[in-house]
């Protein structure tokens, strides 16, 4: 099922990028796992890192986590998140 990992890293433009928080990781994980099918593939493994299955699309993963962590206060306006494959 978990057939990728992934890195989450936040940051601003300007600065260096962090590893997200597994709290972070696992509180977008949770709420998703009844809300949206498609995250249901992922699984918080550590500080910034993320496994994930093969249908969940990495461009809607890093804006719906985007979106998540903003609304939680956990993003400031001028940071971002990336997410890429490892």
């Amino acid at each position: 099922m978990f057939q990728h990992k992934v890195t989450v890293e936040y940051g601003s433009s300007e600065g260096a990028s962090l590893p997200c928080p597994i709290k972070w990781l696992d509180n977008f994980a949770m709420r998703n796992f009844t809300n949206d099918a498609v995250f249901d593939d992922t699984l918080p493994v550590e500080d910034g890192v993320l496994e994930i299955g093969h249908r969940v699309p990495l461009d809607r993963l890093r804006d719906s986590m985007e979106d998540w962590f903003r609304r939680k206060g956990y993003l400031q306006k001028d940071e971002a998140l990336r997410v890429t494959l490892r």
